[in-house]
C-alpha cells in the first residue's frame, strides 16, 4: 500500500481520497492534482515514474519525495457532480484493488469537482436519441472549452486584486487560471475514454508549496534541447522552433509559468508559458526581478539562498553521467506573505496574532517569524522524456552531463547575481 494511504489511514478496502484541483500549478500540460495537505498525484509515465524509483540518491533533495501510485477513477456523486477518486493498488504487481464504493463517505459531503452536472458515457443502456442528443451536447462543452483557452493563450499576464485583511491563501483558489485549464483538459480526457477505461493510475509526489502561506512559484523550462529521443519528426520539430524562438536557444532556459504574490500592492500576478516565450533575455530577467519583488521592494534576502541552492544542483548535475533531462522544469518557490518582526518581549497576544503556530523559545531575541517565512525552495520537476544508460531500453544512449541543462542552469546563476549586485547586494 501507498505510504500515503498509510497516513491517512485510509482503509484500503472501503475508502476512497477525493482528489481536488492543485490551485498552484502554474505551468505544464500534466494535470497536478491534491490528495491531501502534503501530497499531490499526477498521471503515471512510466518512464518518470522509472526516474523517480532509480533516481540518485545526491539528487533527492533536488526533487519532489516520490510516495508511491494510487489507481483514479472517476465517479459521480448523489448530483451527478462528476468527482476524481484515488485508491490504492493491490499488492505490488499494479494491480486494481476491488473496492466496495457502498462504504465509501458520500461525496454530496465532500468538495466538488465541478458543479456543471456531467453524464458518464453509457451508451450502450440509452436510446439512440439520447445519444445523439449527448454527444451535441458534449461537442458544445468540447468548443466552449477551447474558447475559454483560447482567451488564457490571449489574457498571458493577468493581475488580481486580493482583499489583504481576508485569508490570501484561499482567495488565491479562484485565480489561477493555468490549473482551471490543466484540470479541463485532464477531465475532458477522461471523459472522452469512459467507455473504454475508467481506470488510471497516478504517482503520489511531495506537495512542495504546503509549507509556505501565500505560495510565490516560478516554473522554468531548462535546457537547450526539449524533445524526447524518442519524438516524432513533427513533434521535434515543433520543440526545436520553441527553443530557437525564445530564450531556451540563447541562454538555456525560459519562462514557463509564473505566480506571484505583490503585498505591496495586494495583487496576484499569473504569467503563462506563451508570454515566457515571447521574452527577449532581458526580459527574462526582468520577469526574474518581478518574481522577486513584492510590489514595494526586492525581496532580496531571498537571493542568497537561491544562488547557493542552483550553484548545490548544478555541481550535483556535473556529476550524473548519461542523465538528460529533456523538457524538464526547475521550480522556485518563497512565501509571499509578509510576516512582521516581533521580538520575544512582545505580549503572547500579539504572537497569537501573526501566526497560529507558537513562538520558538530558542530564537532568543531574534525577531519572530514562522519556519519557512524567509526560505526558499529550488526542485526540478517533469521527468516524462529523461533519459539515462541505466534505463537499458533506449534506442539512443548518451555521454557525459546533460550541457543544454548545465549551460541553463550557470545562465540562471548569472542573471540572478546580476539582480543582486545591481540591487544593491
Amino acid at each position: 500500500m501507498s505510504p500515503a494511504f498509510r497516513t491517512m489511514d485510509v482503509e484500503p478496502r472501503t475508502k476512497g481520497v477525493l482528489l481536488e484541483p492543485f490551485v498552484h500549478q502554474v505551468g505544464g500540460h500534466s494535470c497536478v492534482l491534491r490528495f491531501n495537505e502534503t501530497t499531490l498525484c499526477k498521471p503515471l509515465v512510466p518512464r518518470e515514474h522509472q526516474f523517480y524509483e532509480t533516481l540518485p540518491a545526491e539528487m533527492r533533495k533536488f526533487t519532489p519525495q516520490y510516495k508511491g501510485v494510487v489507481s483514479v477513477r472517476f465517479e459521480e456523486d448523489e448530483d451527478r457532480n462528476l468527482c476524481l477518486i484515488a485508491y490504492p493498488l493491490k499488492g505490488d504487481h499494479g494491480t486494481v484493488d476491488i473496492v466496495d464504493n457502498s462504504d465509501c463517505e458520500p461525496k454530496s459531503k465532500l468538495l466538488r469537482w465541478t458543479n456543471k452536472k456531467h453524464h458518464v458515457l453509457e451508451t450502450e443502456k440509452n436510446p439512440k436519441d439520447w445519444v445523439r442528443q449527448h454527444r451535441k451536447e458534449e461537442k458544445m462543452k468540447s468548443h466552449k472549452l477551447e474558447e475559454e483557452f483560447e482567451w488564457l493563450k490571449k489574457s498571458e499576464v493577468l493581475y488580481y486584486s486580493v482583499e489583504k485583511k481576508g485569508n490570501i491563501s484561499s482567495q488565491l483558489k479562484h485565480y489561477n487560471p493555468w490549473s482551471m485549464k490543466c484540470h479541463q483538459q485532464q477531465l475532458q480526457r477522461m471523459k472522452e475514454n469512459a467507455k473504454h477505461r475508467n481506470q488510471y493510475k497516478f504517482i503520489l509526489l511531495e506537495n512542495l508549496t504546503s509549507r509556505y502561506e501565500v505560495p510565490c512559484v516560478l516554473d522554468l523550462k531548462m535546457g537547450t534541447r526539449q524533445h524526447g529521443d524518442d519524438a516524432s519528426e513533427e513533434k521535434a520539430a515543433n520543440q526545436i522552433r520553441k527553443c530557437q524562438q525564445s530564450t531556451s536557444a540563447v541562454i538555456g532556459v525560459r519562462v514557463c509559468g509564473m505566480q506571484v504574490y505583490q503585498a505591496g500592492t495586494g495583487q496576484l500576478m499569473f504569467m503563462n508559458k506563451y508570454h515566457g516565450r515571447k521574452l527577449s533575455v532581458q526580459g527574462f530577467k526582468e520577469a526574474l526581478f518581478q518574481f522577486f519583488h513584492n510590489g514595494r521592494y526586492l525581496r532580496r534576502e531571498l537571493l542568497g539562498p537561491v544562488l547557493k541552492k542552483l550553484t548545490e544542483l548544478k555541481a550535483v548535475l556535473e556529476r550524473q553521467e548519461s542523465y538528460r533531462f529533456y523538457s524538464s522544469s526547475l521550480l522556485v518557490i518563497y512565501d509571499g506573505k509578509e510576516w512582521p518582526e516581533v521580538t520575544l518581549d512582545s505580549d503572547a497576544e500579539d504572537l497569537e496574532d501573526l501566526s497560529e503556530e507558537s513562538a520558538d523559545e530558542s530564537a532568543g531575541a531574534y525577531a519572530y517569524k514562522p519556519i519557512g517565512a524567509t526560505s526558499v525552495d529550488v526542485r526540478m520537476i517533469d521527468f516524462a522524456h529523461t533519459t539515462c544508460r541505466l534505463y537499458g531500453e533506449d534506442s539512443v544512449v548518451h555521454e557525459g552531463q546533460d550541457a543544454g541543462y548545465i549551460f541553463g542552469l550557470q545562465s540562471l546563476i548569472d542573471i540572478v547575481t546580476e539582480i543582486s549586485e545591481e540591487s544593491g547586494e
